[in-house]
């Protein structure tokens, strides 16, 4: 009768799915650990690209936040801001969902609008600040942008100060149509007049620098810097070739082709730019009263 008997077996876990299995050898990796280079496309650590944030392998000038910009350039990376300009969202034209696609950009990169305005310091030199944001709805230009950067200039020729403008935009924000285009002239007017004040004005152009923004505010420094490789013009490659019906040489709207043609006066990679910024401001002081470069 024993024989007939069923054994009693210790049960065995079952085995664990292929999914299962693969999540729990599957190495973790830290979101943002890598980057994908935009120019040599080669896969590169965060951590190499330093503070910097340039390319190891072809010396690519990464897009950075005002914050990452003020790191580098201020002195103590400290910038006094949000004196010129303080108001609510405004939506001029009644562009369907501009307001939820702006709250959605300022929750995600942590700032007010697409320009970041204050007075700093580099070596010693105080001078009125403005960084443009190329992660803030493409570092457009809209009514506030052109508000903020007016009272800049405002402010400067009120206490006599040089300005430096750090230039990223997609050019005028369309979600506000004319009164974007608008902003174009109103701070063209400050930058004159600051001028006329007999203070210098310096611009640094990077990646990328595009439509009214390049066609105002931005060719208007007494001397233009670019960043190696950041893309300047006013039109996209493809909308000038419908235009003029004729094909366009590659890389015509580089620093270095405006440089060689005479729209840029110099190139400077972004970890010299602290010195040779701290270089001009001195040069251009209205102590030395030197206009040169």
């Amino acid at each position: 009768m024993r024989l007939l008997r069923r054994r009693k077996y210790l049960s065995v876990p079952e085995k664990e799915s292929k999914n299962e299995k693969d999540q729990t050898h599957k190495p973790h990796i830290p979101d943002g650990m890598w980057q994908k280079c935009p120019d040599c496309k080669q896969t590169v650590l965060s951590a190499d690209l330093a503070e910097t944030k340039i390319c190891p392998q072809c010396s690519y000038h990464f897009r950075i936040s005002p914050k990452q910009r003020i790191q580098l350039i201020c002195d103590h990376g400290q910038l006094e801001e949000e004196l010129f300009y303080q108001d609510e969202m405004t939506n001029p034209i009644d562009f369907p969902d501009y307001e939820a696609k702006k709250r959605s950009n300022q929750e995600r990169t942590g700032y007010d609008e697409a320009v970041t305005c204050g007075l700093a310091k580099i070596k010693g030199q105080p001078l009125a600040l403005g960084i443009m944001n190329p992660f803030f709805m493409m570092g457009s230009m809209g009514s506030i942008v052109g508000e903020k950067i007016t009272r800049l200039f405002e402010y400067a020729k009120e206490h006599a100060l040089p300005v430096l403008l750090f230039t990223a935009s997609g050019g005028a924000r369309m979600q506000e149509g004319i009164i974007s285009l608008m902003q174009m002239t109103k701070i063209s007017i400050a930058v004159e007049r600051h001028s006329q004040a007999g203070l210098f004005y310096l611009t640094v152009l990077t990646d990328p620098t595009t439509g009214g923004v390049t066609a105002s505010f931005a060719m208007q420094g007494d001397i233009i810097i670019a960043e190696p490789g950041a893309t300047i013009g006013f039109a996209g490659k493809r909308v000038i070739e419908q235009t003029i019906h004729q094909k366009i040489e590659e890389g015509f709207q580089t620093a270095e082709h405006q440089l060689e043609h005479g729209f840029v006066d110099r190139i400077v990679p972004r970890q010299q730019l602290r010195d040779e910024i701290a270089d001009l401001l001195l040069l251009n002081s209205r102590e030395g009263d030197i206009h040169d470069y």
